[in-house]
């Protein structure tokens, strides 16, 4: 299957697949559009089992940017870039040079940052071989790790749909269930959450980080199975994609599904399925878009937070928005993002086509 048959295709404005035999470096760049601006995107770092699965992956989660952007209000596009992860042993910063070589040959069109398995650190190493990078650890106009932020903006877009689910205004005595709670933003949002009064049943592959979250928050530790079948009101999937499936649908009892993870539903038609239980689904781009905000301040070279902290408001409001129009038309509210994103995205482009050359 080509690129352009895939189904995942969604008139990617362009991909870059970069390889680098002497650091083992095999990586594909998803431009999903530049309408509003270059694209933006973090960049994970997965042992993927083959380049099918690391593909399918990029063509998603581009797209999925492109929509966080614009649903955010950002001057920016949507782009994603993913790494095979070598096997055996590898020397990291030469790996991310050679990246940042494959992010310079685009010309600024893309601009990297952190996501899954790599680090600010990591980003150090990739402005060694281009300035078309944001994250950088904290510094003058520099954002530092983007995942407190994106953890807040989580935490605020779950009591947006728990005072429409369960009629509470404040979180104390709500039962959260976390996959991926040791994980980066994970572990803010656990913060956030037992600190706000929430009770926490959490799992995730990082056994260490687990003990940590239960000494300090008293959360109940389940197996990586077990997180569906909890008896709670907020399941938040903070993991890897695809969890909200057929396998998985019927086995989450809460009333909300909220949570970082992006591309959550295995399909678009999991929305209507999760409507038909009676649940609400809170569109991942629109709940997890803080992270992108955050580094926005990065990219115009004069970082402020309480311009980050306006946009997370914002944020809320969107997501609100949805809700209400998903109850007032009895239609799902992942559908409902999709076709919102779209429309602005066009408005974009047919902008952008009539401004004069």
């Amino acid at each position: 299957m080509s690129v352009f048959e895939h189904p995942s295709y969604d008139n990617h404005e362009k991909i870059l697949f970069a390889t680098d035999k002497v650091t083992g470096l095999q990586a594909i760049i998803g431009v999903h559009t530049t309408v509003s601006g270059p694209a933006c995107g973090g960049c994970r770092m997965w042992s993927y089992p083959s380049s099918a699965e690391a593909l399918e992956d990029v063509l998603r989660l581009s797209q999925g940017m492109s929509y966080k952007n614009i649903m955010a209000d950002l001057p920016i596009g949507g782009g994603k870039s993913v790494i095979m992860k070598p096997e055996g042993e590898f020397n990291r910063q030469d790996l991310f040079e050679a990246f940042g070589r494959a992010v310079e040959s685009l010309g600024g069109q893309y601009i990297t940052a952190e996501d899954v398995g790599v680090s600010p650190d990591d980003m150090m190493a990739v402005r060694q071989s281009t300035k078309h990078v944001v994250g950088l650890p904290e510094g003058k106009a520099a954002s530092g790790d983007p995942s407190p932020i994106t953890a807040e903006g989580v935490f605020r877009g779950m009591k947006v749909c728990i005072e429409r689910g369960l009629g509470k205004t404040d979180l104390s005595g709500v039962r959260v269930a976390i996959q991926g709670a040791a994980g980066h933003v994970g572990a803010y949002l656990s913060g956030h959450l037992a600190e706000a009064g929430a009770e926490l049943i959490i799992t995730d592959i990082n056994e260490a980080g687990l003990k940590d979250l239960e000494a300090k928050y008293g959360a109940k530790v389940v197996g990586l199975d077990e997180i569906y079948d909890q008896d709670v009101d907020v399941f938040a999937p903070c993991a890897l994609g695809a969890i909200v499936n057929p396998d998985t649908i019927d086995r989450i009892k809460a009333k909300i599904i909220a949570g970082a993870a992006n591309n959550q539903l295995a399909t678009r038609d999991m929305g209507a399925e999760i409507q038909k239980r009676g649940k609400i689904y809170a569109p991942d781009y629109v709940l997890n878009a803080g992270g992108i905000i955050n580094v926005m301040g990065e990219i115009q070279g004069d970082f402020d937070p309480a311009w980050v902290q306006g946009k997370l408001v914002g944020l809320e409001n969107t997501l609100g928005e949805i809700l209400d129009q998903s109850e007032n038309e009895g239609r799902p509210s992942n559908i409902i993002a999709d076709e919102i994103a779209r429309a602005r995205i066009e408005e974009k482009r047919a902008t952008k086509t009539m401004e004069p050359a």
